[in-house]
């Protein structure tokens, strides 16, 4: 068996850096040429995202218009490495780096699968505009008002003043109920009344008073309607609709059941409570009952509409940055 020397694998060895060293340097003008294109596309990228005709949709959109610009800028420069490797001659690297890049997008979808959703959630949000800032919403039983949307939630501040992030995949989604969109508002209140009554009287009554309270437009009239036969008594609904803008819903609703209470009252209506059996094992004496105090059906709440919620929401947005919303956008 015969043994190879030493010196002619060194030999070999020596020749083949050689030859590499020859192709390096027999590389280098287009290595330059190359890595001169990536350069120029990324100058390109960055010098065509600052023209106003890519942002031109999304201008009053600072979200929008990063996306747009960050987009466009990768797009000119992943164009810009391809050509670079074309003439570098790897096109097999390029394959390999596009289906690297595939798999890649594959697994990063999955692990940030909910990231995603709620980003592009939140771009359709944005594109959309189905709610203002300050917008008196309801979503997925989550009610508020609006104070901003971000990349990934929507904010809301409660009526109890507290914040409320909602995902903006669970937003886009859901029935959004907007009552803030249409400023009329109906309310409703039930009173139940004896059987024996004239339920057209206790309908007028109620309908006449209501009429007569601040607060409650006059068109649409207020109305009332028998609802139901309950036990001991028939339940009467009286409908009546507020201007949001100006009045404020709970506190007209609660001051059109004083008054429709307080009317009922006056005009002798019967208004039963439930009958309880009651069993008593001891009589013992009892306190004579006090007198409740006069009705004062003169006396009228303000109903006018409140501010508390809006200047804290106000303090607030001064913070928000990243908000998506634009209040002067066309609502879908």
């Amino acid at each position: 068996m015969l043994i190879a020397p030493a010196n002619t694998h060194l030999d070999a060895v020596g020749q083949r850096l050689l030859d590499q060293g020859y192709r390096l340097l027999a590389a280098l003008p287009l290595l330059a040429l190359a890595l001169l294109v990536i350069a120029l596309a990324w100058w390109l990228g960055g010098w065509v995202t600052r023209r106003h005709l890519f942002t031109a949709h999304a201008y009053a959109n600072p979200f929008l218009r990063e996306l747009v610009r960050t987009t466009v800028r990768w797009s000119v420069l992943l164009a810009g490495v391809l050509i670079a490797l074309e003439i570098m001659n790897a096109t097999a690297l390029v394959g390999a780096v596009l289906g690297t890049a595939g798999v890649l997008g594959v697994v990063l979808g999955f692990a940030f699968k909910e990231i995603l959703e709620n980003y592009l959630a939140g771009i359709l949000l944005s594109l959309r505009q189905p709610f203002a800032p300050n917008d008196h919403i309801d979503i997925a039983g989550h009610e508020g008002v609006v104070v901003s949307l971000n990349a990934r939630s929507t904010v809301l501040m409660t009526l109890d003043g507290n914040h409320v992030r909602l995902p903006n995949a669970l937003v886009f989604a859901s029935v959004i109920l907007n009552y803030t969109r249409n400023p009329r508002r109906r309310f409703e209140i039930q009173v139940g009344v004896g059987v024996n009554e004239d339920l057209i009287e206790a309908q007028r009554i109620g309908a006449a008073e209501m009429r007569a309270m601040a607060g409650v437009l006059d068109e649409p009239p207020p109305r009332a309607s028998i609802l139901s036969l309950g036990d001991s008594n028939v339940v009467v609904a009286f409908h009546g609709w507020v201007d949001q803008a100006a009045h404020d819903f709970l506190q007209v609703r609660s001051e059109a059941i004083r008054r429709v209470k307080a009317a009922l009252d006056a005009a002798g209506m019967d208004m039963p409570e439930p009958i309880y059996r009651v069993q008593l094992h001891e009589a013992r004496a009892t306190a004579k009952p006090s007198v409740p105090p006069a009705l004062r059906r003169d006396e009228a709440l303000d109903t006018r509409a409140t501010r508390d919620i809006s200047r804290q929401i106000a303090a607030d947005q001064v913070n928000q940055r990243d908000n998506l919303l634009d209040p002067d956008a066309p609502r879908e």
